[in-house]
């Protein structure tokens, strides 16, 4: 590992960031004792699905301290760069050995621990249990190729460590039951509570209402270039659209090929006149695109055709048709199927096809009912969040 970080800066990186981490761990407890809720997340998405149990705890608890740790530098990076509501203390999860978990929780002393999820660490696990502290997995999603369902022994037995978890669906259900896992059920994605909630508080940008008026707007949310393959004829061939293109990368260069590509006038979000009403506008900067599928008629999310589709429900969560690309795996990401199955999803797998939709998003009884299929399917699946810390209660309680 050492070695290898001479030569390989996100090893280097993985392993400087924990340096200080006890020592920072300490000093917290010390200053803050009382009853502490962990929560243990891989990354950014995981966190973006803990955020509403955390909310919906301290809400309850308001006296509950709660520690949040990931596993990924890149979660913990983005995180900590601002004041996150709910939550004391943000750490990194030490490396996974008997002696740094016994470590780990002889310093936090949680009183209660959740992990979401996966991302589930046998040592720490095991340390939890030995203590006799109540440990919950939520948001979990679970698919049958995975070593828990191939073959009893060693990863099968770290599942039946939690005294409960929530599903994010039947099948996750369906395969805990198979292995005669029974502290289960149905909660939904907590992700549904965060999107209805970015919804109800999204950023106001007078600036591009004003830019967008009357005309219809397409949001495209963290594309890359193979997703700009298909949506580049599409935007060539409609002018009349606004569009709000975030790429997932923020680096100029693609922006600027793209833009030498369009028929369209563009401009890079930072250096916008707002005077001037370009037909395509590049964000270049992290933060405003959940808040941006407000002024969406339609959107489009990006990441299918490579590393994995990013988040969906975003859109959805604004009563938006979303359109994205044709998976290869459909069972990491279950609520592109849901999505589709709901009627505000719609998949496409290359230029032809994706113009054949946004034929369909221009009949207004078709777009219509799309986004009317989009609200209700939202408004069905929110309250996870209460859903979870409700029957933790009782559990605890019980205990």
């Amino acid at each position: 590992m050492l070695l290898g970080g001479l030569f390989i800066p996100k090893i280097r990186h993985f392993s400087s960031s924990r340096k200080n981490l006890f020592l920072r761990l300490v000093e917290f407890r010390s200053n803050n004792p009382g009853s502490l809720a962990w929560f243990h997340v891989a990354s950014l998405g995981e966190y973006e699905q803990a955020k509403p149990v955390i909310a919906e705890l301290k809400r309850v608890q308001p006296d509950q301290l709660i520690v949040v740790s990931f596993f990924s530098p890149s979660g913990f990076d983005n995180v900590i760069k601002k004041a996150q509501p709910y939550v004391d203390f943000i750490t990194y999860l030490p490396l996974d050995s008997k002696t740094m978990a016994e470590k780990f929780l002889n310093t936090l002393q949680p009183s209660i621990a959740f992990f979401v999820k996966y991302d589930l660490w046998h040592h720490h696990i095991a340390a939890i249990k030995s203590r006799g502290i109540p440990l919950f997995l939520f948001s979990a999603s679970f698919r049958p190729d995975q070593v828990y369902f191939k073959r009893d022994g060693f990863f099968r037995k770290i599942l039946f460590q939690f005294d409960y978890i929530f599903t994010q669906n039947q099948n996750t259900l369906d395969l805990l039951k198979s292995i005669d896992y029974s502290n289960t059920s149905i909660a939904g994605d907590t992700r549904f509570d965060r999107v209805a909630e970015t919804a109800r508080n999204r950023k106001d940008f007078p600036d591009l209402l004003d830019w967008v008026g009357d005309l219809p707007t397409v949001v495209a949310g963290s594309v890359w270039q193979e997703d700009m393959d298909l949506l580049i004829p599409l935007m060539n061939a409609n002018p009349g659209y606004r569009w709000i293109i975030a790429p997932h990368d923020l680096n100029p260069g693609p922006m600027n090929r793209w833009a030498d590509q369009l028929s369209l006038s563009t401009v890079r979000y930072s250096q916008w006149d707002k005077d001037e009403a370009p037909d395509v506008l590049f964000i270049d900067n992290i933060g405003m695109l959940s808040s941006l599928y407000q002024f969406a008629k339609v959107a489009y999310v990006g990441g299918a055709f490579g590393k994995g589709l990013h988040n969906i429900l975003e859109p959805l969560g604004f009563g938006i048709p979303v359109i994205f690309g044709k998976l290869k795996n459909t069972t990491k990401f279950p609520e592109s199927a849901e999505s589709q199955a709901n009627g505000c999803g719609f998949e496409v797998s290359d230029v032809e096809s994706l113009k054949l939709v946004f034929e369909k998003m221009e009949q207004p009884d078709f777009y219509q009912e799309s986004a009317d299929s989009a609200r209700k399917w939202v408004k069905t699946n929110i309250g996870a969040a209460a859903k979870i810390i409700n029957k933790v209660e009782k559990l605890v309680s019980r205990a």
